[in-house]
C-alpha cells in the first residue's frame, strides 16, 4: 500500500515532524475529496450512539481537529480528537516524541500542546464529517490542580453542542499532578461537577451528550475498583482504558527508553488489557468500556473485546502499521463478535 512506501521516509524524519506532515496530508485530502463513509460492519449501540464498527481513533493524533475529514476516509467507526484545553498552549519543549521501533512503541511528553478549545470548535464546524466524534478535554498546564474542574467545565461548555461524546482526560503523565485527579476525593468532586453541568447542557441544547473518563494503566486493583465505584455513583456514561504508561519494564535496554513521558504501543498492551479486565469485573456491565493501548493487529483488537470492552481505539499501531490496520481490526472484531453470537446461539439451541 501507499503507506508501505511512505513509511521509510516518515521514519527517517523526526517523529513530530513526520506527525505534522501526515496531518497536513490528511487535512489536504479531506478538503479535496468527498466526505468519507465509515466501514459499516456489525454496527453496535454504545452509550446511546450507533457505531458503524467497533474501531476508533484514539485522542492525541489530531489534537486540534485539523484533519477530521481525512481521518474519516480511513474506515474508522468513530474518531476522537484532542486533548484540548481552554487556552492555547505550546506544550513541553522539543524533542518530546521518540520512536522505539524494536518494540513498536512511542514515548511522548507532548504536554497537551494545542491551539485552544475555540480553534478546535472552529475546525469541527468546518468539517464535513457527520459520523461519531469524541472530543477529549483537559486542563491547562498552569491551572492549579484544585481549580482543574473549572478548565474541564469551560471546555465542556464549548464542545458540547458539537460532540457525539466528551472524554475527560485525567490520566496523561505529561501534565504535572494531573493523575492526582484519579484519587478518590478529587475524582468525586470532579465527576460530580461535570455530571451536574452535563444535565444543564442537555436541557439547554435539547440533546444528551455522553461523558467518558480516560484513565491510566498504572493503577493498583484497589484504585481501579474505586474508580469504577465513582463512575457508577456519578452515572458517567463510559470509561476509556487506558492512556499511556510511565512504566519501563517492557522496554529496558531499548534506545530512548530512559526518556520521560508516556509509553504507548505494544509494551502497554498487557497492562492496559489487565485494567480492562478489572474494570469489566468491577462494573459488571453497568457502563461500557472503550479499550485503548497497544493494539497493533486484529488479534489485539479481539483480545480487548474478550477482556470486556465494547469498542477499541488505536493510535500507535496506526503509526507502525498504517491505515491497513483499521480494516484488519474491523474485520477481525466483526468475525469475533459474529462467531461469539453463533456460539451463544448454538449453546442456547442445545
Amino acid at each position: 500500500m501507499l503507506y508501505d512506501i511512505a513509511r521509510p521516509l516518515l521514519f527517517s524524519l523526526d517523529p513530530e515532524t513526520a506527525h505534522e506532515l501526515s496531518l497536513a496530508a490528511l487535512h489536504f485530502f479531506g478538503r479535496v475529496l468527498p466526505a468519507g463513509t465509515p466501514a459499516e460492519s456489525d454496527p453496535v449501540d454504545v452509550m446511546g450512539l450507533r457505531f458503524p464498527n467497533r474501531i476508533g481513533l484514539a485522542a492525541g493524533l489530531d489534537k486540534n481537529g485539523e484533519a477530521i475529514d481525512g481521518l474519516a476516509r480511513l474506515g474508522f467507526g468513530f474518531l476522537e480528537i484532542g486533548t484540548i484545553t481552554p487556552r492555547p498552549q505550546p506544550g513541553n519543549p522539543r524533542p518530546r516524541m521518540f520512536r522505539l521501533p524494536e518494540v513498536r512503541a512511542i514515548i511522548n511528553r507532548m504536554g497537551f500542546n494545542n491551539h485552544g478549545v475555540d480553534a478546535l470548535v472552529a475546525n469541527v464546524r468546518a468539517a464535513k464529517y457527520r459520523g461519531i466524534l469524541g472530543i477529549n478535554i483537559g486542563k491547562n498546564f498552569d491551572t492549579p490542580i484544585e481549580r482543574a474542574a473549572d478548565d474541564y467545565l469551560a471546555c465542556l461548555d464549548k464542545v458540547y453542542p458539537l460532540a457525539s461524546y466528551v472524554t475527560v482526560n485525567i490520566s496523561s503523565p505529561n501534565t504535572k499532578n494531573l493523575r492526582q485527579l484519579q484519587g478518590e476525593s478529587e475524582l468525586d468532586d470532579l465527576l460530580g461537577r461535570l455530571k451536574a453541568r452535563q444535565q444543564q447542557l442537555a436541557d439547554r441544547h435539547g440533546r444528551y451528550v455522553p461523558l467518558t473518563l480516560k484513565i491510566a494503566p498504572d493503577l493498583e486493583p484497589a484504585q481501579v475498583t474505586n474508580i469504577a465505584d465513582a463512575l457508577r455513583r456519578h452515572r458517567i456514561d463510559g470509561v476509556i482504558a487506558t492512556n499511556t504508561t510511565i512504566a519501563r519494564d517492557k522496554v529496558q535496554g531499548v534506545r530512548y527508553a530512559e526518556q520521560q513521558g508516556g509509553l504507548s504501543g505494544a509494551p502497554v498492551f498487557e497492562a492496559s488489557t489487565a485494567v480492562v479486565v478489572q474494570l469489566s469485573r468491577a462494573l459488571a456491565g453497568e457502563l461500557p468500556i472503550i479499550a485503548a493501548g497497544g493494539v497493533l493487529d486484529g488479534r489485539g483488537a479481539c483480545a480487548k473485546l474478550a477482556a470486556g470492552a465494547s469498542l477499541v481505539q488505536v493510535y500507535s499501531g496506526l503509526i507502525y502499521r498504517g491505515p491497513s490496520l483499521i480494516g484488519e481490526c474491523v474485520r477481525a472484531t466483526t468475525d469475533f463478535v459474529v462467531s461469539g453470537r453463533a456460539a451463544a446461539s448454538a449453546s442456547f439451541g442445545a
